[in-house]
């Protein structure tokens, strides 16, 4: 069986299934395989037309048994864009689960929540230190290139799945909402493939949550 990404960038197609990969191994679990994500312009994830076109061809690849949607919510609200769009995908879908997560702002954000997993890798200074409300943050991109040395940049096509294997999971679930989003939709992923899990999150991603 396989969970069937649907992304809105070039960096997420290689960034997702590292960051799926991640959490199932902290799951423990690898009966379930992540496929590669099937690529849509932010503007044809705003539309009911497109998504249900998206999500077809997400139920027609092999052993499709969940689908995730992962996009920016940009300037977006996800509490009003992300329930739009989940009920277009499930409407779509019918017994396929479909899961919808918004990362506010940006995927970005998570490594935002999290720099000092990211320093002296890949450019990041080393004392950087993470932002604490990083979903604040209105160009993520840019903030992340401020805690870079001289001459470096950030390109997602190039950065973001060498980020997404490198960056403190437990830290961005803490820190971000989107990411525990994210968490509950790879949960209830995991279990439309038939499996249970005792515990999720993992108890010492919770530690220090106020």
């Amino acid at each position: 069986m396989t969970i069937q990404p649907i992304v809105e960038g070039h960096g997420e197609v290689e960034a997702v299934p590292v960051l799926l990969r991640r959490l199932q191994q902290e799951l423990g679990v690898y009966g379930f395989r992540i496929a590669r994500p099937i690529r849509r312009k932010r503007s044809e994830l705003a539309t009911e037309e497109q998504v249900r076109l998206s999500v077809r061809l997400a139920l027609g690849q092999p052993e499709c048994a969940g689908v995730l949607i992962l996009f920016d919510s940009d300037d977006d609200c996800p509490a009003v864009v992300g329930p739009r769009v989940q009920q277009w995908a499930q409407m779509e879908a019918g017994a396929t689960l479909c899961q919808v997560v918004l990362a506010h702002r940006e995927y970005e954000a998570w490594f935002l929540s999290s720099l000092e997993s990211l320093r002296s890798f890949r450019g990041v200074t080393p004392d950087a230190i993470s932002h604490p409300t990083p979903e604040t943050i209105r160009d993520c991109k840019a903030a992340l290139e401020q805690h870079m040395a001289s001459g470096s940049s950030y390109s997602p096509s190039i950065d973001q799945a060498a980020f997404t294997s490198q960056f403190d999971i437990p830290q961005a679930f803490r820190t971000c909402r989107s990411f525990r989003r994210l968490a509950t939709a790879f949960r209830n992923l995991a279990r439309a493939t038939g499996f249970e899990m005792d515990v999720w999150p993992p108890a010492h991603w919770q530690d220090l949550m106020d």
